[in-house]
């Protein structure tokens, strides 16, 4: 596995879910992205940045636009890792190719201050509803990518969001959370026990922010939904820290539905 070598201090943000959350909350990712230099010296993306992303040959999807250019234009300062997640892994070459960021459709081994990191969104540890598994594993086939862009961007897009919206992937409570936390912790610490060499496992997608040390300077870290409050993380070579980002502008981010995972 390809392992991009960073910096010292990694800067990690997910779940933003942009196209679902209200405007909010992609202004204000906006304004961490410009302030992501004076946090860290490198960037992982840990999937669903969006609600949902695909790449056509000679299309860029309108939503999320302007966050796909400010993560071109912070390439050029610093590196930058994105992992897809079960909303927007379909990236193809895009990312690589036109913006230079590092793209992993599925998890990335990194190295963070000479010691090692395993990145992944964690969608498929943490699983929820049978219709969702179902899903997800059609659309991860080749045939399926292949259908989807045969049909026209402008029927193609409304498409999928209505599906998603229909499926539900946005809470921060319930018992379908709470099962898919236990799932990504047990995972981790699995992970971690099995392979001494690995300091950080980062997961995403259950949109519950945590930050453990099972194993002496070993750790597991989920930032959270970035879409619940503007949460993100900083990890180094000998720690980790959960915050959120307060914008300049008094913005109000609002919660998921009720109900909704």
């Amino acid at each position: 596995m390809f392992r991009p070598v960073l910096g010292e201090t990694l800067v990690v943000v997910s779940d933003a879910h942009l196209g679902f959350a209200p405007p909010d909350v992609e202004t204000a990712l906006l304004e961490f992205l410009d302030a992501v230099p004076s946090l860290g010296d490198c960037l992982l993306v840990n999937g669903d940045l969006f609600e949902f992303w695909f790449s056509y040959d000679r299309v860029i999807p309108r939503v999320g636009f302007r966050v796909a250019a400010a993560l071109g234009a912070l390439q050029r300062r610093l590196p930058v890792v994105m992992v897809g997640g079960n909303h927007d892994r379909w990236g193809r070459t895009f990312w690589q190719r036109d913006l230079g960021l590092t793209f992993a459709p599925d998890r990335a081994e990194l190295e963070l201050g000479g010691r090692r990191v395993l990145a992944l969104h964690g969608d498929q540890i943490g699983y929820g509803r049978p219709r969702s598994r179902l899903l997800h594993r059609l659309v991860r086939t080749r045939l399926a990518s292949a259908v989807y862009r045969a049909i026209h961007p402008e029927l193609a897009v409304p498409l999928v969001h209505a599906l998603a919206a229909r499926l539900g992937d946005h809470a921060t409570s319930g018992s379908v959370v709470e099962h898919s936390v236990t799932r990504q912790r047990t995972w981790a610490e699995r992970a971690l026990a099995e392979d001494p060499g690995l300091a950080l496992v980062i997961l995403g997608h259950s949109h519950r922010a945590v930050l453990e040390e099972p194993f002496p300077g070993r750790r597991y870290l989920n930032p959270g939904a970035w879409f619940d409050g503007f949460r993100y993380a900083v990890a180094t070579a000998a720690g980790a820290e959960l915050r959120q980002f307060t914008p300049s502008a008094p913005l109000r981010p609002r919660p998921a539905p009720a109900g909704r995972r």
